[in-house]
């Protein structure tokens, strides 16, 4: 059975799982690789490079501007990588080498979050399948080059 609040796709990414990973640990490199066009920048006080509880913020802009808050919630160095939102959901990189590169899976969850049916109400749960298809696109172009 299929759970909308889990929504994965994976990829084939032509790099090493350590630099996949040096990539995704880094803030300021998130709005080069975002899909949905929300991500702007990573705010300036946060951490140049992620680590296991860190706290880093982001400048978005979904119609409006606005600014979020993320906390690094799973954290295994060149493997995995997760942060959870103020709303709950966590966006999660799972990084498996093979031939070629890295399969890297990215992983929208909001299994755990108490409101969630507002996620499906408001259209989240069906623009996040392509949103998470294109940032994996542009993650394995960034490596291309």
């Amino acid at each position: 059975m299929t759970n909308p609040y889990l929504i994965s796709r994976d990829r084939l990414v032509p790099a090493a799982p350590d630099a996949v990973f040096d990539l995704l640990a880094r803030p300021s490199m998130h709005s080069v690789i975002d899909g949905s066009g929300t991500v702007r920048d990573a705010l300036p006080q946060g951490p140049a490079r992620l680590a296991p509880g860190a706290t880093f913020g982001m400048d978005m802009k979904m119609g409006v501007p606005y600014k979020i808050s993320n906390t690094v919630t799973e954290f295994e160095e060149g493997r995995r990588i997760a942060w959870r939102h103020m709303g709950g959901h966590v966006w999660r990189y799972l990084l498996e080498p093979v031939d070629g590169g890295t399969l890297v899976t990215e992983q929208w969850d909001a299994r755990a979050v108490r409101h969630r049916v507002m996620y499906r109400i408001t259209g989240v749960t069906r623009r996040h399948p392509a949103n998470i298809e294109q940032t994996l696109e542009k993650l394995a172009g960034h490596f291309a080059n």
